[in-house]
């Protein structure tokens, strides 16, 4: 899995305080395709247990998703990173500056799926001290996507919403620790969704680019 995001600079000092209003239309697509997000999942489940393998019809829905909301989150909750509208679209979109990618796995171990979601508790124990409960939530609001937005904007009013409000400046800095952050909750999410035998690595991996690429 691949979690690139590119400081989109310059930024507007004012526009992350409108962007809730904004984002509704993504809030209330995003909600209505969390219940298939969660079935395909459940069906990959059993199409991973009894055959090895993830359907690449349902694996490419559950990847766009993930793009969508990443896309969405780059743009205010997750890193405030662009002040480019976010696409409504599953599939890939060259040029804009948040891209994920995960390769559909020809084989996956028909064991591990079964003892996945256990094997996150670390991840969600460290979450939880680190206060990235909240972060996860946001992602993935579910129904509650109004308080969900709400929160967001108090998160950005302690972080790099106010430091642009009053400086027009984003710290690189804070911006790689925000990207790292959610690369932290994506790798989760990918492998709660059983998209990938790979165990996210429990650590916080700052920056733009992925550590390999650096």
């Amino acid at each position: 899995m691949k979690v690139d995001a590119v400081l989109d600079e310059p930024l507007s000092r004012w526009r992350w305080l409108i962007k809730p209003v904004l984002l509704i239309p993504h809030h209330l697509v995003l909600t209505a395709l969390w219940a298939p997000f969660v079935a395909a999942s459940a069906v990959a489940f059993f199409s991973i247990l009894f055959t090895g393998r993830y359907p690449r019809i349902l694996f490419a829905f559950t990847r766009g998703v993930l793009r969508w909301a990443w896309r969405v989150g780059f743009y205010f909750f997750g890193a405030l990173g662009t002040d480019r509208y976010p696409p409504f679209s599953l599939g890939a979109v060259p040029g804009y500056p948040a891209r994920l990618e995960i390769v559909h796995p020809e084989r996956l171990s028909r064991g591990l799926v079964l003892v996945k979601w256990p094997l996150l508790l670390p991840h969600l124990l460290v979450f939880g001290f680190f206060g990235m409960v909240f972060r996860l939530a946001q992602w993935w609001g579910g129904l509650v996507w109004l308080l969900v937005a709400i929160a967001a904007v108090a998160s950005c009013l302690s972080g790099p919403g106010m430091v642009l409000l009053f400086t027009g400046r984003y710290p690189k800095r804070m911006f790689d620790m925000l990207v790292g952050s959610d690369r932290w909750i994506l790798r989760v999410v990918s492998y709660a969704a059983l998209m990938t035998d790979e165990y996210p690595p429990l650590r916080l991996d700052p920056g733009g680019t992925e550590p390999g690429e650096r």
